[in-house]
């Protein structure tokens, strides 16, 4: 089966547009929460020395543009290198 390097890559940035979004405001709304949960994350670390949120809006929709860039680059070329080394 061949993948749709566009429709992957615009689907996989919709979703990991979703998640960055729902984890913004999961930190604005419940930081010692998500502190708690990504200190679970990452055994062995402290996080709490570094625990500081930035919520900026700058932040914000540079971490989002990135992100999505970056996801959507990754998604067309795992589809073009999935089609590649696809037995068909």
């Amino acid at each position: 089966m061949k993948l749709n390097p566009l429709a992957l890559a615009n689907a996989s940035t919709v979703v990991v547009v979703a998640v960055y979004v729902i984890c913004r405001l999961a930190v604005g709304l419940f930081p010692d929460l998500t502190l708690a949960i990504a200190q679970s994350w990452f055994h062995g670390l402290d996080l709490t020395i570094i625990s500081g949120a930035n919520l900026s809006v700058g932040s914000f929709v540079l971490g989002l543009v990135s992100l999505s860039g970056l996801t959507w680059v990754t998604g067309y070329l795992f589809a073009k290198l999935y089609n590649s080394w696809t037995m068909a």
